[in-house]
């Protein structure tokens, strides 16, 4: 008895020593919610009509990014800060990136460091270069596409080797795959895989912490329809250090559209309790039961498995309402969207990132004006702070899944016992953390 004390009294220091460093997605996907995009400032390219590369933050939108902007983001709220960022448009023709671009890029990851933030940062569009390389893919194309990812991540992660567990990289961004234009859908799944494979490869190679920093990799046109339909996750060495990205924007007549068409209107209001009645613009689908829904097949799918989803984009369109039409209840529509939307998507095991491009004009999906250091659309922000803390995370931070065909030589029952394998549905102690298995 006397042993096997000793032996639990070693985990449980093992346990709380490593916590910091050895952090699996599921450990830190709870710590992220709610998280906010820097959007429309890293991502734009090419400019050619500037001479200095810097001034590609400012094309999009007008301000600089500062400390104290990113200290404003963290006092609304906000634990987590996704950086859509270009790379592509900033490399030479040997496809070596720019060291003056990394080094800002760099210095805006630092400014959310500084304040304990977690940190996005991916390959946003990029002019197109790889998202758009579906439609003409040819065996040589994929297989230069991926030589150039795999030069592009092993720069960027070797620059960021020594950043902790709050860093997490994520590979692309919307990769057009087997979408409703593609011509051949299982073509766009294998090569996605590729590149998704391409990705996680090339940060793994670079070693230090990225030997076990978890990563994003993106499915199908980040859609969640074709997350549950098709399984891109890559093959990882490093056990429980990968998510899933999608993002979300429905329905489009209430969250995107801004002009009445033939084929349909514009929603200006949406949730059970905010239609107009007399108006043409209630919505017509997608309310509560379908978010509802949307959000239950990537706990299906995903979550249950021990994959936390990043809901790496949202957001709906705040309209002033032309006369005759209702204000107040197309504001009460915007909070309830987003209060439902995060609130569903937390207790699915799903961390959502608002999307917010300091355009504060409306009609627009923003929610914070960098200009000025104040809250653009506070119905907004409500909704999506009440939405995040209206519900609980499904999963404890302290039992990691990994799955039963994939194990460490030495695990221990809760007793200090060890095993020889690992019984299906039990908890068990692994490099000093509690794992369940399923």
């Amino acid at each position: 008895m006397k042993k096997v004390l000793t032996l639990l009294s070693f985990v449980i220091w093992h346990l709380s020593f490593n916590h910091a460093v050895a952090q699996t997605a599921m450990d830190i996907a709870p710590e992220m919610v709610p998280g906010w995009n820097l959007g429309n400032t890293l991502e734009p390219g090419p400019c050619n009509w500037l001479s200095n590369e810097l001034d590609y933050e400012t094309v999009w939108q007008g301000s600089k990014t500062t400390q104290q902007i990113i200290d404003f983001v963290k006092a609304q709220g906000f634990r987590s800060v996704r950086i859509p960022c270009s790379w592509y448009v900033h490399m030479d023709q040997n496809y070596n990136i720019s060291p003056a671009w990394m080094d800002r890029v760099q210095q805006v990851v630092d400014y959310c460091i500084n304040d304990g933030l977690y940190v996005i940062l991916n390959d946003h569009y990029d002019n197109g270069w790889i998202e758009k390389s579906f439609a003409g893919q040819t065996p040589s194309t994929v297989s230069k596409n991926c030589s150039i990812l795999s030069m592009m991540w092993k720069q960027i992660a070797t620059r960021f080797r020594d950043y902790d567990h709050h860093l997490l990289f994520a590979g692309m961004n919307e990769p057009d795959a087997a979408g409703d234009q593609s011509k051949d859908k299982a073509a766009d799944i294998a090569t996605l895989i590729k590149y998704e494979q391409t990705f996680v490869n090339a940060v793994r190679q670079t070693g230090g912490n990225n030997s076990r920093r978890v990563l994003v990799v993106q499915s199908p046109s980040t859609s969640i329809d074709l997350a549950y339909q098709y399984d891109v996750m890559p093959t990882d060495a490093t056990p429980g250090a990968l998510m899933l990205e999608v993002h979300f924007y429905s329905p489009y007549n209430f969250t995107m559209m801004s002009k009445d068409e033939s084929w349909g209107n514009q929603a200006y209001y949406w949730g059970s309790g905010n239609h107009v009645g007399g108006s043409r613009h209630n919505a017509a689908w997608g309310e509560e039961s379908y978010v509802q829904e949307q959000m239950r097949q990537m706990k299906m799918k995903y979550t249950s498995r021990g994959i936390p989803v990043i809901m790496g984009e949202f957001g709906t369109l705040w309209r002033t309402m032309p006369q005759g039409e209702n204000q107040a209840k197309h504001d009460a529509s915007v909070y309830v969207w987003y209060k439902t939307v995060c609130r569903y998507a937390v207790h699915n095991g799903i961390v959502p990132f608002v999307w917010d491009t300091n355009y504060c004009q409306r009609p627009s999906m923003d929610i914070l004006n960098r200009k000025t250091l104040t809250v653009f659309n506070q119905k907004a922000l409500d909704g999506i702070i009440e939405g995040c803390a209206s519900v609980s995370w499904p999963y404890t931070t302290h039992l990691s899944p990994i799955t039963t065909h994939r194990y460490p030589s030495q695990v221990y029952d809760l007793s200090g016992h060890r095993l020889s394998g690992v019984p299906r549905h039990s908890v068990y102690i692994v490099d000093g953390k509690k794992r369940f298995s399923y």
